[in-house]
């Protein structure tokens, strides 16, 4: 499915519309539609940890969410060899109002949000072991 980004990527800032396709219950791809070359690796956060904060307002307006809007969450990837060292960047993710096909990426405050890392990496998050 197509998205429209509002406001920008960091690092992306011609990117303005994507195709998100699920690999599986945990990673999918997200693929700039007129830059063949620029893939990004998503993960579900909610897979891997808790993981809560307040929406910006900034975000909200520009995706247009209210309290029944039906959003995603996803973090980037940055994938590693082997997979286990890859890593997450928790304090920028990438919200989806999924009633209007919006996509954009809040930056969240580090001094509010102690817990969430850059570039935390997946292996931290393996239990039972």
């Amino acid at each position: 499915m197509a998205y429209e980004v509002k406001g920008t990527i960091l690092g992306f800032e011609d990117t303005k519309k994507v195709e998100i396709v699920e690999i599986d219950e945990l990673f999918c791809t997200m693929k700039d539609l007129d830059n063949e070359k620029i893939s990004f690796t998503l993960v579900n956060p909610y897979a891997l940890r808790e993981y809560s904060f307040d929406l910006p307002s900034d975000i909200k307006v520009l995706l247009d969410i209210n309290d029944k809007s039906n959003v995603s969450v996803f973090n980037i990837v940055v994938i590693q060899n082997p997979l286990e060292r890859s890593t997450i960047n928790f304090l920028a993710p990438i919200i989806i109002n999924n009633d209007n096909n919006k996509i954009g990426q809040a930056v969240l405050n580090s001094k509010n949000h102690p817990d969430f890392g850059m570039c935390e990496t997946i292996e931290s998050f393996k239990t039972g072991e």
